[in-house]
């Protein structure tokens, strides 16, 4: 073999190389994303099947259960147009209440039930993710002044 064709080889093998490891690294980036759905979305069937990601909106009022001697939690997400149910086992952040924003991480079952892994809570009165404050963006109602 010359030696020109042995580096012609050489250069073939290390791009293969390299293709074949960015090829490895994207499908391992690509498994690991969590993608943000509102319920909306997740109702209109957007959000993956047999894949994790996250839920975001507000707590409905009145919706929260908790079973007696355990630490399983049920209550409702809703972005004021569809709500999802959601069931979480584990301490809920000191912050979390009905009414607040909240981000879930967890999947969907056949159901329709979300079921989260993780429940992360709005940190302060005037902080909202980007995605939630605009999943949640509602036309004020028209005041009516007598």
């Amino acid at each position: 073999m010359t030696p020109r064709r042995k580096r012609l080889l050489a250069v073939v093998a290390i791009l293969v190389g390299v293709g074949a490891a960015t090829a490895l690294a994207m499908r391992a980036f690509d498994d690991n994303l969590l993608y943000f759905y509102n319920p909306t979305q997740v109702l209109a069937g957007d959000a993956p099947q047999g894949r994790t990601f996250r839920i975001g909106g507000m707590v409905t009022e009145g919706s929260l259960k908790r079973t007696e001697g355990t630490l399983a939690v049920q209550f409702v997400v809703t972005d004021y147009r569809h709500s999802v149910p959601v069931r979480y086992e584990g301490l809920l952040p000191d912050l979390f209440r009905e009414g607040q924003g909240v981000i879930a991480h967890g999947h969907l079952t056949p159901s329709g039930e979300f079921v989260a892994d993780e429940v992360l809570a709005k940190h302060d009165e005037n902080y909202m993710p980007p995605e939630v404050a605009e999943s949640l963006h509602q036309p004020t109602p028209a005041r009516v002044t007598p």
